[in-house]
């Protein structure tokens, strides 16, 4: 383990993680520590969760300097006294992470001219980094390459994805493929770039299982990073770019990854969902992966309920993410349903990543959006919209793992409805799939990330000692 000389740290930083942002909470007893392993550096998510609780317990008041560009403060006030789950910290740590310098080389990112002809070959590697916190503090010991491969959207279009691939010193050559919950739009929320600037939530994780020997696969998805907008929530693109990934780590040149190498396929909230369509998908896309198992939490399985559920919430950008996306899968021009304070929203939410755009975004209401004046979940009951969400729904006929599986939902997830869930688990058990389920005993969709960790953790293990999971199908 790495650790660079502390430094005095702003305060949004070493007190609180940021709403969908955990970099705070690794710091809080992390960067005093000295050299120490890396194992007794990394919080135990039990801890982090912890002293979440603590700090959204001792909210404060916000001055104009706490908060990042675009939010008054009275509506920042008002989020924090209305919210179960953003604290001011939150808000201090979206404003630090806005001031973060940009020193990238982009080029990487560009598409070739030409891609190769095969999903998941390899397209080119670059060396990468792995920061746990956004002032570059503490860099986990990893062998980190950052690569660009070969993929196919919805439409049958090559397109080109990039990923991460962390290897630690002492692996047991068993790889986590590691598909992300919700980053944002612009390109600048790729994975990958965020890992290098230390503002990437799911460091947390990814750390735990680098920590328990596992080589870690981070995927950035289609759009984020490389050309063209993000597909959020498409159900093909997001299978597609989780395992041409793993396809592709076996080519990275110096890697310890294998054709053979077993993979476990994991994901929470976008991630569950993406990670839900590999396993789906896998059989038939990807046969020759040696995929042994996989996980998957909070997934948004029914995308009308999803929206239903969130429409004018906290997570109201969310939609506008959603809505973008269909927009660029299906060719369609926003402007035959949006007015101009909606297509404003939209051009707003496509340039920001996750925690910027629910700040600005918040408590929307969507018919104040649309032309005719009707909410975003009424307008997606009716074409062009009803048929292309009904095909991103998961666990439909005919799609099931046929590896087992852990979902993990919490009853009193404020986000992804807990039967959406449930009922998916149920559709893959009545496809005769092996299902674990664990209903998270932890309130909000972000507590409830941090509560799923070490039974996902517990399961991954199982899977990869090759015991038998625990059927839960008998009463889903």
């Amino acid at each position: 383990m790495f650790t660079r000389p502390a430094h005095t740290l702003p305060r949004a930083v070493t007190r609180s993680a940021a709403l969908l942002g955990l970099g705070g909470l690794l710091l809080a007893g992390a960067v005093s520590a000295g050299a120490v392993p890396m194992s007794q550096q990394i919080p135990e998510p039990e801890e982090v969760l912890a002293e979440r609780q603590a700090d959204e317990a001792a909210q404060e008041t916000l001055t104009e300097d706490d908060l990042p560009d675009g939010i008054d403060l009275g509506t920042a006030q008002e989020l924090i006294d209305e919210s179960e789950e953003i604290t001011a910290d939150d808000l201090r740590y979206a404003e630090a992470v806005e001031d973060l310098p940009e020193s990238e080389d982009l080029s990487f990112y560009q598409t070739p001219a030409e891609l190769p002809e095969s999903e998941g070959e390899l397209i080119r590697q670059r060396e990468g980094t792995f920061y746990l916190d956004p002032l570059n503090l503490i860099e986990p010991e990893a062998e980190v390459t950052t690569f660009m491969y070969r993929t196919t959207d919805s439409n049958d279009s090559a397109r080109a994805a990039t990923a991460t691939l962390l290897e630690p010193e002492d692996g047991s050559g068993r790889v986590v493929v590691q598909a992300p919950g919700t980053q944002g739009m612009a390109d600048e929320c790729a994975p990958s770039r965020q890992l290098a600037a230390g503002t990437e939530y799911e460091g947390i994780g990814i750390a735990n299982a680098l920590n328990a020997g596992y080589t870690v696969v981070l995927v950035d998805y289609i759009g984020l990073g490389t050309e063209g907008e993000h597909t959020y929530l498409n159900r093909a693109d997001q299978g597609h770019a989780v395992l041409d990934a793993a396809r592709a780590a076996a080519q990275v040149e110096g890697s310890g990854v294998a054709e053979d190498s077993p993979l476990h396929i994991r994901g929470y909230s976008q991630g569950g969902g993406a990670a839900a369509s590999a396993l789906e998908l896998a059989a038939e896309y990807a046969p020759e992966l040696p995929v042994v198992s996989g996980s998957a939490g909070a997934v948004p399985a029914d995308l009308p309920r999803v929206a239903e559920n969130i429409d004018g919430s906290l997570y109201s950008a969310f939609l506008l993410f959603a809505i973008g996306a269909m927009a660029e899968s299906e060719g369609i021009d926003p402007a035959e349903f949006l007015n101009a304070g909606g297509l404003q929203a939209l051009e707003s939410a496509s340039e920001q990543c996750a925690i910027q755009a629910v700040f600005s975004h918040a408590f929307t209401d969507s018919s104040t959006l649309t032309l005719d004046g009707r909410s975003f979940t009424e307008m997606i009951r009716e074409e062009p919209f009803a048929s292309y969400l009904q095909e991103q729904n998961l666990g439909q006929p005919g799609r099931a793992p046929e590896v087992p599986t852990l979902i993990n939902h919490a009853p009193l997830d404020d986000v992804i409805p807990y039967a959406v869930g449930r009922d998916m688990g149920s559709a893959w058990c009545a496809a005769g799939s092996a299902v674990t389920f664990e209903a998270t005993g932890v309130p909000t969709h972000l507590g409830a990330y941090l509560g799923s960790m070490p039974r996902t953790g517990i399961f991954t293990a199982r899977m990869f000692d090759g015991r038998s999971p625990v059927d839960s199908c008998w009463r889903l």
